[in-house]
């Protein structure tokens, strides 16, 4: 089904002639993905204004922002397996000329530099697409069928937050350290005006503020949460595929990274609790696992990107025996990341063996090409995962001194991998859940920022720098911030 589509390049002009330092803009495209809606291309030049005066035109703008973090300079590599990947220490095995510098914490260097100006500019570039879309759809209600004005205004939202949110955990300090450390700007419109810098708290209070709002909306709206039912027939589908969009349980799930970020350990539990009794998010299956037909482990995700140019662009380069650009590690530290337990799912089935002289390496097979043909299973990337929801669980059952139900909540997904569940936490249960989130999340960009949450003053198989120390979490502002717009230091 191929849906006629007129796309905004003069939108495109606006945002990306905008320069970063308004703390909205760098550059970017919105280019639409997921099924029909996310994978045709742009056609026609557009005003602005005749974009939004049709409903078709708030559904494409929303699809060319998750198109635009399909990116191998975000979250189709750099923020996920690739930057923030050689940064939590994930891989024995990388491109040498490409992450020398970053394997130790070199930002200063040119390639570290510019990794996390492209980060700063095209997350930043999303949110001020995310902004044009929300300047205008309260004007235009009136146009939107059925429950369409909430679900898109509510994803709107909860994408602004989720790209400040990550821009928040790579260039403010851990809220551990100093929730009054001055961080970035929150962007909350289509504007050259240079938006003030805030500290982590109010960044993380801004977050949260976008991501209530859009809760409210959604929970009203989204058919996860209202049951109804949606076919390719209603809305030419467009309310499919709910786990490619930021949708409610999503938000739920983002409330719980955050609230976590902040130590609010209240409101964490409950966030992850409405995501895990919703009972959406069922385990992946043995028999899936061992078809290979769900490798990135598709029903368990909350939130996860939908990259058309996976298996060509990600696994087959990136993952690939005999190559000096591979993410390998070696067998004898994957045993060691898995306690020797070669039952465990994720270990059976989610890494490959190399071959001839790279016999003792593993490759990850989470972003291989998947043996169903069913859509629902394939080009998947994923951003937010239940197994987050049982671990944040687990965490602040531990820290609020019930043991009982932090070691039963461990164990659930401790059996759901295949392994045998635990007598009693571990005498260092930190190390202990750092372990399990590198064993869970590799490849997916979360370990690091997990060191980073908890203040951690070595990072695992790196022991020689003392990384709290050194404010090696923290990544500098880019030149045009710091110059341009005089901001004051973030760490």
């Amino acid at each position: 089904m191929i849906i006629r589509r007129s796309l905004y390049r003069k939108l495109i002009a606006i945002v990306t002639f905008l320069p970063a330092l308004t703390g909205g803009v760098g550059g970017g495209s919105l280019l639409c993905s997921c099924n029909s809606w996310l994978d045709v291309q742009p056609r026609s030049q557009v005003e602005d204004t005749e974009l939004f005066e049709k409903e078709s035109g708030y559904k494409e703008a929303l699809a060319g922002v998750y198109s635009s973090m399909v990116s191998t300079k975000t979250y189709a590599k750099e923020m996920t397996f690739g930057f923030i990947g050689v940064l939590g220490r994930e891989w024995d095995y990388f491109s040498q000329s490409q992450y020398e510098d970053a394997s130790t914490y070199d930002y200063e260097a040119t390639l570290p530099t510019n990794y996390l100006r492209e980060i700063w500019a095209n997350n930043y570039s999303g949110i001020a697409n995310v902004n044009n879309l929300l300047a205008h759809i309260d004007d235009n209600q009136g146009i939107f069928s059925r429950d369409n004005y909430g679900v898109i205004k509510g994803e709107a939202l909860a994408l602004r937050a989720f790209l400040h949110f990550d821009l928040l955990r790579c260039f403010g300090v851990s809220y551990a350290v100093n929730p009054d450390q001055p961080a970035i700007p929150y962007s909350t419109a289509l504007s050259y005006r240079v938006f003030p810098q805030l500290t982590v708290r109010e960044v993380a209070e801004a977050v949260l503020a976008d991501l209530q709002a859009a809760e409210a909306l959604l929970k009203e709206a989204d058919p996860m949460v209202t049951g109804r039912e949606i076919t390719e027939s209603v809305d030419n589908g467009y309310l499919l595929n709910r786990q490619l969009h930021l949708n409610y349980y999503a938000v739920k799930g983002l409330q719980a990274r955050v609230y976590m970020w902040m130590g609010d350990e209240v409101h964490a539990l409950e966030a992850a609790n409405v995501v895990i009794d919703s009972d959406l998010f069922p385990w992946a299956t043995l028999s899936n696992l061992q078809s290979g037909a769900d490798r990135s482990m598709a029903t368990e995700h909350l939130f996860a990107l939908n990259n058309l140019t996976l298996t060509a662009d990600i696994a087959d380069i990136y993952f690939t025996d005999g190559t000096t650009n591979s993410f390998a590690i070696t067998r004898d530290r994957l045993l060691d990341y898995f306690d020797r337990a070669t039952r465990d799912y994720r270990y059976t089935f989610l890494f490959k063996n190399g071959s001839g002289a790279n016999a003792s390496n593993r490759y990850l097979r989470k972003y291989d090409e998947s043996s169903s043909s069913s859509s629902y299973y394939r080009y998947r990337m994923p951003l937010l995962r239940v197994a987050e929801m049982y671990l944040i669980r687990s965490e602040v059952l531990y820290r609020q001194g019930d043991t009982d139900a932090a070691l039963a909540t461990l164990n659930t997904l401790r059996l759901a991998r295949n392994l045998t569940a635990l007598t009693a936490l571990p005498a260092d249960y930190y190390l202990e859940l750092i372990r399990e989130y590198r064993r869970e999340f590799l490849g997916e960009g979360q370990l690091f920022f997990l060191y980073k949450r908890l203040n951690r003053e070595t990072i695992l198989t790196y022991p020689e720098v003392n990384i709290v120390a050194e404010k090696l979490y923290t990544f500098p502002l880019p030149i045009t911030e710091t110059e341009a717009a005089q901001r004051e230091a973030n760490k």
